[in-house]
């Protein structure tokens, strides 16, 4: 069954009032965060698949999302990059909804009226837009999580979350009109960031995808993974000695990290999320950390 760009798996599922979690690929993704957390819930929900681009090399171009080959059983098969959608079941409750939403290259608007009409087709109440973004936060510090809402009830639900408000203004993605209209058809929509030190660019960010799990749990009481816990640990640990290490080499650095600190307390005094401004010294004591830390 289509359904704009979206071939649907048959049989179609009818669900009850599902909330949709979606992360969107490149954009808002660092870290692997987004995926990470989406991986995990799929997981924990057993979702199934329900649509995917019928032809995705209408909206997303290939020489940037690579198709991929695998052997199996002796055959090789050529894996087409596409934007997924699965679905999951739950008794007593609303279902869900996740997306793997691609950033598209072409044919955007109908891309964006595709996904908004999937989640129109069944029902859904509230679109959740997660992910994660570079930000000055340093390691010595738990991981700041910024969001907005579509409305005053769910934005007072995100500040008892502890999720900061987002003042963000300049470039950002197409996909975001999901967010911006989907309010017009009755669905409530809000966005949860998770905000990693962009000095540290991991491949995959354990400590991110932990503190995007909690914030999730908080409206929905997910679990989050021990091993998760564990593995964010080691990260932070890794990190903190070699910090250590650098400082104890030149302790001029240790002043750079306290303004790095201080910058830090003062976003949360004023309560806010903007961009801040960093001396040189603090700039280069970043930038050799990630180095060294890519070495070890």
């Amino acid at each position: 069954m289509r359904l704009r760009a979206f071939e649907l798996t048959e049989p179609v599922p009818e669900l009850n009032e599902p909330h949709a979690l979606a992360i969107l690929r490149p954009w808002i993704d660092v870290g692997n965060v987004g995926t990470l957390t989406l991986s995990r819930l799929e997981s924990h929900l057993h979702t199934v698949e329900l649509a995917k681009l019928a032809r995705p090399g209408s909206y997303l171009d290939f020489t940037r999302y690579r198709p991929t080959i695998s052997l199996r059983e002796g055959e090789r098969k050529v894996n087409v990059p596409n934007t997924t959608i699965s679905y999951a079941k739950q008794e007593g409750g609303h279902d869900f909804l996740l997306l793997r939403l691609l950033e598209p290259h072409m044919l955007a608007e109908t891309y964006v009226d595709s996904v908004l009409d999937i989640l129109k087709r069944f029902g859904v109440k509230r679109y959740w837009l997660i992910g994660s973004m570079y930000d000055m936060i340093p390691y010595t510090r738990p991981l700041l999580i910024s969001g907005i809402a579509s409305n005053i009830v769910l934005q007072q639900e995100l500040i008892a979350a502890k999720v900061r408000s987002s003042s963000y203004e300049g470039p950002t993605t197409i996909a975001f009109l999901v967010s911006q209209r989907a309010p017009q058809f009755g669905i409530e929509t809000a966005t949860l960031i998770v905000h990693l030190p962009g000095y540290l660019t991991l491949e995959d960010d354990y400590r991110g995808e932990v503190r995007l799990m909690e914030a999730l749990s908080y409206f929905y009481g997910f679990p989050i993974s021990q091993i998760d816990r564990e593995k964010a640990e080691e990260q932070q640990q890794q990190v903190r000695r070699l910090a250590e290490q650098m400082i104890w080499e030149d302790p001029r650095l240790k002043l750079v990290l306290n303004q790095l600190e201080d910058n830090y307390d003062s976003r949360l005094v004023e309560g806010g999320m903007e961009e801040i401004q960093l001396s040189p010294e603090v700039e280069k004591f970043l930038q050799d950390l990630d180095k060294r830390f890519k070495q070890d």
